[in-house]
C-alpha cells in the first residue's frame, strides 16, 4: 500500500509542534467552516435507546432525502439507485470490487486524488494514467490519449470533478467526450463529485448523472464530508441506474453489516442546510482562492494552475524534490515561530518520476493565515536553495 502523501508527514510535524513552532496546515483538505448546526442539533437531539444497525444500503428516509436533493441538481435518481457508505472512500472501493478484478485496469487523469492508488492497489487492480498538464490548467486530456491506452484489460475511466488535488472544473462537453468513449468501448465512467457545491467564477458542475444513454455506464461516488464540513460524519454513497451493478456493491455493503447510524442522522438532517449556507461558503472560498493564487504568483519560479472548482491548487516549485522540501520545511525551517505543512504532489500522480517538483494546497484556511503561510514559503524556497 502507497503511503499518503497527504498524512505522512505527520509525525515530523507532531514533532515541530513538540518544538514550540505553530504550523498552518496546507496539506489537508479538512475546512475550518463550521458544520450546519441542524446537522449537530439532530444527533443531540436524537432519542435512541439502542444505537442499532442501519440497512446496510442505508436508512431508507435518508435515501429518498438524498435522491430529493439530486433532482434540485437536475439528477434524476431513485432512492433504489443509491447505497449509503462509510464515506466517499468506501462507496470507490464498492465501485472498484464490483466491476473489476484481480489485474484489471482503470484509466485516471492524473495528477489525481492520492487514495486512488491505494483503493486500486486494495483492489488487485492496476492504475493507468493519463497526465493532464499544469500549463493548460489540467483540463481533459485529448480523448485519443484515453483511446490508446484501452485494452481488454480495462473496465472504467475515473475523474474526480472539480477535482483533487487540481480544483479543475471538467466542462459539459469534456464529460460528453468521456460518455462517447465508454459507450463506444463498453466501459464504466465513475465520477467522484464530492465537490459539487464548489465551483467558481459563474461556472456549473454537469454531473454524469445528467448525460443521457449513461445509465448503464455511470457511476457517481459523493459524500457529506466537505458539502457540509462534516468530514468525521464518514457518510458517503455510491449512485448508478445500472441495476445490475447495485445489487452486487449491496453484496459489499450487507459484509461490512452498515453504515454509521448516528452519523446518518447528521446527514439526514443537514439536507435541510438554507442555500445561504452555500453561498457565504463559496463566497468564503473564492477570496481565499483569489487571495492564494495572487500571493503565489508574487514567487519567483513559482507556477500555479487557477482552481475553477473544489478548495485545492497544484504549485510548481522551484525545487527538485518536493518531499524533500516540504520534510526539510518542518524540520529546519520557521519565520517567528510560524511554518507551513504542505501536500507533495508527486503522491498525487502514479507515472514514476512526474510532479516531484510540485505541491498541492489545500486553501481551508482564513486569508491572513493563508497570506502568512504563502509569506513562509517564499522565505522557505530562498532559504532551500542556497
Amino acid at each position: 500500500m502507497p503511503a499518503s502523501p497527504i498524512r505522512k508527514l505527520v509525525p515530523y510535524a507532531e514533532e515541530a509542534v513538540k518544538k514550540g513552532k505553530s504550523i498552518y496546515y496546507l496539506n489537508i483538505g479538512q475546512p475550518d467552516i463550521k458544520t450546519p448546526k441542524i446537522a449537530l442539533q439532530a444527533v443531540r437531539e436524537s432519542n435512541i435507546d439502542v444505537l442499532a444497525y442501519s440497512r446496510s444500503e442505508g436508512s431508507e428516509i435518508y435515501r429518498q432525502k438524498i435522491s430529493t436533493y439530486y433532482s434540485k441538481h437536475h439528477i434524476n435518481v431513485t432512492h433504489n439507485d443509491i447505497v449509503v457508505t462509510t464515506g466517499g472512500s468506501e462507496a470507490l472501493l464498492f465501485a472498484f470490487g464490483s466491476i473489476m478484478d484481480i489485474d484489471d485496469e482503470i484509466i485516471i487523469p492524473e495528477p489525481f486524488y492520492a487514495n486512488y492508488n491505494g483503493f486500486s492497489t486494495a483492489s488487485g487492480v492496476k492504475v493507468v494514467p493519463v497526465i493532464s498538464k499544469i500549463e493548460n490548467n489540467f483540463a481533459l486530456p485529448p480523448i485519443e490519449e484515453f483511446e490508446k491506452l484501452i485494452t481488454p484489460k480495462t473496465k472504467a475511466i475515473l475523474i474526480c470533478n472539480p477535482g483533487n488535488p487540481t480544483g479543475y472544473l471538467y466542462s459539459k462537453e469534456e464529460i460528453q467526450k468521456l460518455a462517447a468513449i465508454v459507450k463506444k468501448h463498453d466501459l464504466f465512467l465513475i465520477a467522484d463529485e464530492v465537490y459539487r457545491e464548489f465551483t467558481y467564477d459563474g461556472n456549473t458542475h454537469y454531473s454524469v448523472m445528467q448525460e443521457t444513454g449513461l445509465e448503464d455506464h455511470a457511476i457517481m461516488i459523493d459524500s457529506v464530508s466537505k458539502r457540509y464540513s462534516m468530514c468525521g460524519a464518514r457518510v458517503g454513497c455510491l449512485v448508478s441506474k445500472n441495476k445490475t451493478l447495485i445489487q452486487t456493491v449491496l453484496k459489499f455493503a450487507q459484509a461490512r453489516l452498515s453504515p454509521p447510524t448516528l452519523a446518518q442522522i447528521a446527514s439526514e438532517a443537514a439536507l435541510e442546510t438554507p442555500q445561504s449556507y452555500f453561498n457565504d461558503v463559496i463566497e468564503e472560498y473564492v477570496e481565499r482562492r483569489n487571495t492564494l493564487i495572487t500571493e503565489l504568483q508574487k514567487i519567483e519560479g513559482v507556477k500555479v494552475a487557477k482552481p475553477k472548482g473544489a478548495f485545492y491548487c497544484i504549485a510548481e516549485l522551484p525545487v527538485k524534490n518536493s518531499d524533500d522540501f516540504a520534510q526539510w520545511i518542518l524540520e529546519h525551517f520557521d519565520v517567528n515561530g510560524e511554518t507551513i505543512m504542505v501536500a507533495p504532489a508527486g503522491g498525487f500522480y502514479s507515472t514514476p518520476g512526474v510532479g516531484l517538483n510540485q505541491i498541492r494546497i489545500a486553501y481551508v484556511l482564513k486569508e491572513e493565515s493563508l497570506i502568512k503561510a504563502v509569506n513562509i514559503l517564499k522565505e522557505a524556497l530562498k532559504a532551500y536553495n542556497n
